[in-house]
């Protein structure tokens, strides 16, 4: 599927970048089906969520990749998710 350039033509969660099938299975575990479910959502939330839900703490990277398909859906441009590490450093500290 292919990646949109702009938040508003997303519909599919796998059309948003960053986002592959593993990551969008992980988004429909926390019961997000549709790309304009991210907006305005916390991404650190979401992963904690997830982390709950699978009974297991995920690589930091899923936060960092979360934060950027949040950012993206909220209508920044699209960057690739390790441009979030040290944002997520810096916020949230070792998750």
């Amino acid at each position: 599927m292919a990646k949109t350039l702009h938040a508003g033509d997303c519909v599919h969660l796998e059309q948003i970048p960053n986002i592959g099938p593993a990551m969008a299975a992980d988004l429909r575990l926390l019961g997000i089906e549709r790309a304009e479910q991210l907006r305005g959502r916390d991404a650190f939330a979401l992963y904690q969520q997830l982390c709950a839900l699978s009974a297991q703490r995920h690589d930091p990277c899923v936060l960092d990749t979360l934060m950027a398909a949040v950012d993206f859906m909220g209508g920044a441009p699209a960057r690739p998710w390790w441009h979030y590490t040290g944002q997520r450093k810096r916020t949230h500290g070792p998750v």
